[in-house]
């Protein structure tokens, strides 16, 4: 059992869990005969060995070859940890990509579907009796070259193309096991209420419980560097199903005087509050979980957008995170919080998380780093009914693991119409749209929502438009009036479908940008016999970069009623060489520099 030094996901923790990370055994089943030969068993010895979280198709992995493989298993055994014996084990698996049914001991314990949401299968059922006895965990996963499945940038054919890159398959974030109590906590989401100091806590348990039990809260914070001692709230509520909600006065919880400030997270300010939630029974504790929340407020209102009542102006960049060696799976934790810190070295005060929901950890250092952060939905390429209903499942699990981190501000369910390919005049694929747009306000209405960033909106709080235009004098040209914008938009697509016509209370953001191709490997433009692939002509160096970059924000800067932007990108991620970093995270040019362009380095 290998036991890792953090938790894989710090905003819903328990206090026993065991990594399962490390070398599994694997198979490719291209017959797809596994089923049918029952090697699910144990026993049924694998081929191949896997190190998990990285997927085959990346060099960690210990394989990496980019062959499609429709079908895969895994297997690996494992002893129960004495700490966890008695009480309910979950197994929680962070990602899969795509399908997967899992096997404990030979039984069937679950199936899950969804290559970039979490799910927790209670194994305790499928146990060896015999508490040192090991058990033997197989899972099969199922991952086509499927365009209705939410995909992101993960190409859907072998090899590369423009912006699209090599897929990942099977595991490819972290997978654990957790002791729980009964009845067990599956959720607890903290609404912050700034105006009125409140933080409303809804509770959901997996079971309703037998009997009435009771919920209480301790706070601890880390504002201004102190610590607050845990001063438990107990609040009685007989549950009748399985959620509950208790407002809390942050004052009281705080234990300050109604006068004292409580401490909002800001970027300048990232200051988080710890909370644990206990649910008790009339004889003892049943379940425990740690979370955090941040005291923040987004809206937007009259063309500006509003972080705590004040105006926010949002300096992203694009991030895709891919990284050379583990594809979409981070290297380390370490590494997670570096784009972050080079993001800032730029000048950057959060980023676009373009087309992947991101490891949790990502999300966790953003909030520690004071770092704001856009949620986008990855795409599919059809619009089928199977893509609505996976594109829907995979934005209400996106919002359900997320909800708590103070530095998402803003979801993205659509992307240039991606998926939804004729939404200028399909009323089933605007009518989707509104439905996302929907489910988020249903599920959060605590954060803005960009309905299809880019252009084609048919509802949204953010006008959101893209714009690669390479000369800053012809950008100036297009984003110098709004209601010209209103009307045609900005690269010849319709930024509004019929009917559905701003009314300039939404702020304007140019949330594709830049994408300034620059050629660091030298003007043969070629990577791995394929060629190089960015906006615009290819600079070859650092003046010629620096011109087009300092022209492009000229214009930018001269727009009246720009309210953000996002710059394309990172990066640069296998053939896409527009980023700010190599793929090893080499700046291609002084951070300090750009950052002085681009407004004042985010501290």
């Amino acid at each position: 059992m290998e036991t890792r030094r953090v938790h894989p996901r710090p905003d819903f923790m328990r206090e026993t869990f065991a990594s399962l990370d490390g070398m599994w055994s694997f198979a490719f089943d291209d017959a797809n005969a596994g089923l049918a030969g029952r090697w699910y068993e144990p026993g049924q010895a694998l081929p191949m060995m896997i190190n998990v979280p990285f997927c085959y198709q990346c060099e960690m992995s210990g394989i990496g070859t980019d062959e499609i493989h429709p079908v895969i298993w895994y297997r690996r055994q494992f002893e129960v940890p004495a700490e966890m014996r008695g009480k309910r084990l979950l197994l929680r698996f962070n990602a899969v990509d795509w399908s997967c049914q899992v096997w404990v001991n030979g039984m069937s314990v679950g199936y899950h579907e969804g290559g970039y949401t979490p799910f927790a299968l209670d194994i305790t059922h499928a146990l060896n009796p015999y508490p040192d006895a090991p058990n033997d965990i197989c899972v099969r996963v199922v991952d086509t070259p499927d365009t209705a499945q939410p995909r992101g940038k993960q190409y859907w054919m072998r090899g590369l193309m423009g912006c699209w890159y090599t897929p990942v398959s099977g595991i490819w974030q972290s997978v654990y096991l957790e002791a729980a109590g009964v009845p067990t906590i599956k959720r607890v989401h903290v609404e912050p209420d700034v105006d009125r100091g409140i933080a409303i806590v809804h509770v959901a348990l997996e079971e309703a419980p037998a009997a009435p039990v009771s919920v209480a809260f301790g706070i601890d914070a880390n504002v201004d560097d102190g610590v607050f001692p845990d001063r438990p709230l107990v609040m009685s509520a007989a549950m009748s199903s399985r959620e509950a909600s208790f407002p809390i006065e942050m004052h009281t919880a705080m234990g300050l005087t109604p006068f004292a400030e409580v401490k909002l997270w800001s970027p300048e300010r990232p200051n988080l509050y710890g909370l644990t939630v206990s649910v008790f029974t009339p004889d003892s504790v049943a379940d425990r979980v740690s979370t955090y929340f941040g005291m923040r407020k987004i809206e937007s209102r009259d063309g500006e957008i509003f972080l705590n009542n004040a105006p926010l102006y949002q300096r992203l960049i694009l991030d895709q995170g891919y990284w050379p060696g583990t594809l979409l799976t981070p290297p380390s934790d370490e590494a997670l919080a570096a784009d972050i810190t080079w993001s800032k070295a730029f000048g950057f005060n959060g980023a676009r998380k373009h087309q992947k929901i991101e490891d949790p950890r990502w999300y966790y250092w953003a909030d520690r780093m004071g770092f704001l952060v856009w949620g986008e939905l990855p795409s599919a390429y059809v619009f089928t009914q199977d893509s609505v209903r996976m594109l829907t499942e995979t934005m209400d699990a996106f919002i359900d693991r997320d909800y708590n981190h103070p530095s998402i501000i803003a979801w993205t369910p659509l992307n240039e119409s991606w998926g939804v390919p004729d939404i200028l005049s399909d009323k089933k694929q605007q009518d989707f749209a509104r439905a996302l747009y929907t489910l988020c306000k249903a599920k959060d209405g605590t954060r803005l929502v960009s309905g299809n960033d880019g252009w084609e909106q048919v509802r949204s709080d953010i006008f959101a438009l893209h714009d690669y235009t390479q000369s800053g004098d012809i950008l100036a040209v297009h984003i110098a009036d709004r209601a010209r914008i209103n009307r045609v938009g900005l690269i010849g697509r319709k930024p509004w479908v019929e009917g559905e016509q701003p009314d300039d209370g939404e702020p304007f953001l140019l949330t594709e940008y830049g994408g300034i191709a620059f050629d660091y490997i030298g003007a043969q433009g070629e990577m791995g016999g394929m060629q190089t692939w960015g906006y615009g002509d290819k600079m070859h160096d650092e003046a010629s970069f620096i011109d087009r970059f300092a022209g492009i924000q000229r214009a930018v800067f001269s727009s009246p009623f720009c309210r953000g932007t996002c710059y394309t990108q990172l990066t640069d991620v296998m053939q896409e060489i527009n980023g700010l970093l190599t793929p090893d995270r080499v700046p291609k040019i002084n951070p300090e520099q750009f950052a002085v362009m681009n407004g004042e380095p985010v501290r």
